[in-house]
């Protein structure tokens, strides 16, 4: 019986390759271009050179900890859209330590940058986990207003009391080298927050699969009232996967300003935040899940980049494409939960 669900999943996956690799020959095609100069600018891109390379983790590394976020929080059935908002405050965070201690040495600046980040942002989210559990208002309200707070609040700092005395861009004053995190790998990007971001999702992993800590989230998010009647602390649980969430999305925003932007400015998070989400759903909220769609993320980023520049095919086919992933994946665990509820029956 295993067996047969193991080979039927292995199809299913196969199935949705094969439909996203339709999809993309069929919009490249209505784009005007050669589907098969397409994929092999994609993956030459991709693999090019050593520089494209290392940009896929780059570009996944803030997807990994707003992911890993998410997930955290989805494992208890606390639905944290907030990765974005955690995300600036994390950033924001870290700026002002970053700036606003010149007189601490830079490594241990360093460390407080990230405490103060994961702080700021595990008590952003517990503000949504706080209304969910004391009055049952939906943390997806309010953790999307929360984003909308701390981005246009970002806007003011940067124009304001974080703005670069010696300019008149919108922007933090750069940050001194002492307190960024260095790059490991000559001529490109790859820089020390991604392994931050790797020992994370291992920690994580083991807190979620090993620990108590861990089974009591799963059972808060399989079934809250049974897991209360088995003495399980629900609205523990549910506070401390949301502050763990916060958290890890604001790291993702500490370590962009550190290791990429060396900069406070608006727009910083790209996006990734919202799209932690999609990560999240599409790893079935599991830690290696999720390092595995950040990664091939990050690489259909990185290859259509190139498709665009050398093409002219646009890279919002990524977006569409993720988009259809999502909703096969979706659909086939609605058919799975339809068939298991139909043998019940």
């Amino acid at each position: 019986m295993m067996l047969s669900e193991k080979k039927r999943g292995v199809l299913d996956g196969i199935s949705i390759a094969v439909v996203t690799l339709l999809l993309s020959a069929l919009l490249i095609l209505a784009c005007g271009a050669n589907p098969m100069e397409a994929f092999g600018l994609f993956f030459k891109g991709v693999f090019g050179n050593k520089a494209s390379f290392a940009e896929i983790f780059v570009k996944a590394c803030p997807l990994m900890l707003t992911g890993l976020g998410c997930a955290v929080a989805f494992r208890t059935g606390f639905f944290n859209i907030g990765a974005e908002g955690q995300f600036y405050v994390g950033a924001i965070a870290a700026t002002m330590v970053a700036l606003g201690l010149p007189q601490v040495p830079g490594g241990v600046r360093l460390v407080l940058c990230f405490v103060s980040a994961f702080v700021g942002g595990g008590i952003w989210a517990f503000l949504a986990a706080f209304l969910k559990t004391k009055w049952n208002i939906s943390e997806i309200i309010v953790t999307i207003m929360l984003n909308y707070i701390v981005i246009y609040f970002l806007g003011y700092a940067v124009r304001g009391f974080l703005m670069d005395p010696s300019g008149n861009v919108p922007q933090s004053a750069k940050i001194e080298a002492s307190v960024q995190l260095p790059n490991l790998i000559a001529s490109t990007r790859f820089h020390v927050g991604i392994l931050i971001a790797l020992v994370l999702v291992a920690v994580v992993w083991f807190v979620l699969e090993k620990t108590t800590l861990g089974f009591e989230f799963k059972a808060v998010g399989l079934n809250r009232r049974g897991a209360g009647c088995n003495g399980i602390p629900v609205v523990r649980s549910m506070v401390l996967s949301a502050v763990l969430s916060g958290g890890l999305s604001a790291v993702a925003g500490a370590i962009e300003v550190l290791a990429i932007q060396k900069k406070l400015l608006e727009g910083i998070s790209g996006n990734c935040g919202y799209t932690a989400v999609l990560i999240a759903l599409v790893a079935f909220n599991r830690p290696v899940g999720v390092v595995i769609a950040s990664v091939v993320y990050a690489a259909m980023q990185v290859g259509a980049g190139s498709m665009q520049r050398q093409l002219g095919v646009p890279s919002a086919i990524v977006n569409i494409i993720i988009g259809v992933v999502v909703v096969l994946i979706l659909g086939r665990e609605l058919l799975q939960w339809y068939k298991r509820s139909k043998k019940k029956a």
